[in-house]
């Protein structure tokens, strides 16, 4: 892993959007790591993505004030389920592999921590995203489950999606 020097995590606010969007259209067109719909537009990624109350938006900034990556958090299910939080993470390829993405993991872990939430479930992470599975095993979290050929990856066909848990 390189050293992602000086990052710092903060709220993300509507000036963030064009930095995100540069990346996360990408990751998206990819169809290697998330359930969305591949030629997502951007107002319908914007509105899933910069969440608002009682979710938040976050981002990862280096020293310079540029955008390296970016969570959302929210409450899993509503009512009687809202105690566990769920989360979505994306760094830009260009700082991937420089812990850009464990920064952001126990950032959001703590504040779903500050927040009141009591666990963290991840719903679907593609058990072909080795390195996510790897960070999300290694700040704590265990496979609850994995539902077999639930994602379909263009290059590997169906793959397993993970249920991930993490008491807090």
């Amino acid at each position: 892993m390189r050293d992602p020097g000086v990052v710092r995590v903060r709220e993300a606010v509507a000036d963030d959007w064009p930095a995100i969007w540069k990346f996360l259209r990408h990751i998206v067109s990819a169809g290697e790591t998330f359930c969305w719909p591949r030629d997502i537009a951007e107002p319908a990624a914007r509105a899933s993505w910069m969440r608002q109350s009682p979710g938040r938006t976050l981002v990862a900034v280096d020293e310079r004030g540029s955008v390296l990556g970016t969570a959302e958090m929210h409450p899993n299910h509503a009512g009687p389920g809202a105690h566990v939080a769920n989360a979505g993470f994306m760094v830009d390829p260009d700082h991937s592999g420089k812990g850009v993405g464990r920064v952001l993991g126990e950032h959001v872990l703590e504040q779903a921590r500050s927040d009141g939430y009591r666990a963290m479930q991840f719903n679907a992470v593609v058990e072909t995203n080795t390195g996510a599975v790897e960070l999300w095993l290694s700040l704590g979290f265990e496979i609850l489950t994995t539902v077999p050929e639930a994602f379909e990856h263009p290059e590997k066909g169906l793959v397993g999606l993970h249920i991930m848990h993490r008491r807090l």
